[in-house]
C-alpha cells in the first residue's frame, strides 16, 4: 500500500532497475570485448609487437569500462582523469597476473590457482573503485569487502575459468559439427568449439556480475541516481 500511495518510488525503482540493466550490459560488451581479443592475441602469438597491441587493447577496455562505472554511480568526469588512470591500470594488471599465474603454474592447477588469485584481485578492485568513484554509501570510506565485491568478483572469475579450462586443459579438445546444409551457391556447416563455449560463458558471467553490482550499488538510498 505504501508503493501505491506514492508512485514516485516505483517510478524510481524502474528506472534504477533499467539504468542497472543498460549499465550492467554495456560493462560486459566491453569486457568480454577487450579481455578476449587481448587473451585471443596473446595466447594465439609470441611476438612482441602482438603482445603490446594486444595489451594496448586490454587497457583501453578498461578506460572504457571504468568510465561506464563512473558514470552510472555518480557522474562522468574526464577521460583521463586519474583515479579512471588508475582502475584502468589495476584491472588490466588483474588479468595480466592471471594469465602469468596460469600459465606458469600450468594444467587444470593452474587454472584453480589462477582463478584463486584473479578472485582476490577483482575484490580489491570492486571494493577500491567503489571508494574512488564515490558509489554513495558512508560505510564506502572503509576500503572493506563487501557483498557488492565479493559475489561479483567470484562470477566473473568463474567466467575466466571457462575461458581457461575450454583453451588449455583436455577439455579443449572437443568440437561440434552441425550436418552440411547446402544453398544454391554454397554450403553451410556450423562448428562450435570448446573456446567458443567458453567465451559464451565469460560474457554471461561478465553480465551476471556487472548486473549484481550495479544492483546493489544503485539500491542504495544514498545513491546520486
Amino acid at each position: 500500500m505504501s508503493v501505491i500511495r506514492q508512485p514516485g518510488v516505483l517510478g524510481r525503482t524502474t528506472r534504477r532497475r533499467v539504468v542497472g540493466t543498460t549499465a550492467a550490459l554495456s560493462a560486459a560488451i566491453c569486457e568480454t570485448v577487450a579481455v578476449v581479443l587481448w587473451f585471443w592475441l596473446v595466447v594465439g602469438s609470441t611476438a612482441t609487437s602482438t603482445a603490446l597491441a594486444a595489451l594496448g587493447i586490454l587497457f583501453c577496455g578498461a578506460l572504457l569500462r571504468a568510465g561506464l562505472f563512473e558514470a552510472t554511480v555518480s557522474s562522468l568526469g574526464d577521460f583521463v582523469h586519474p583515479r579512471r588512470l588508475g582502475a584502468a591500470v589495476a584491472w588490466t594488471t588483474s588479468w595480466v597476473v592471471w594469465l602469468l599465474v596460469a600459465e606458469f603454474v600450468g594444467g587444470p592447477v593452474g587454472v584453480a590457482v589462477a582463478t584463486a588469485g584473479l578472485t582476490i584481485l577483482l575484490v580489491a578492485q570492486f571494493t577500491v573503485e567503489r571508494r574512488v568513484f564515490r558509489a554513495g554509501q558512508v560505510y564506502d570510506r572503509q576500503l572493506v569487502p563487501s557483498l557488492t565485491a565479493v559475489v561479483p568478483a567470484v562470477v566473473l572469475a568463474a567466467g575466466a575459468a571457462a575461458l581457461l579450462v575450454t583453451t588449455r586443459t583436455r577439455f579443449a579438445d572437443w568440437m561440434l559439427v552441425s550436418p552440411p546444409v547446402s544453398l544454391e551457391v554454397t554450403t553451410i556447416v556450423i562448428r562450435i568449439e570448446a573456446v567458443h563455449v567458453g567465451i559464451a560463458v565469460f560474457a554471461i558471467c561478465a553480465f551476471l556480475a556487472h548486473q549484481q553490482r550495479f544492483r546493489r550499488l544503485l539500491s542504495s538510498d544514498r545513491c546520486s541516481f
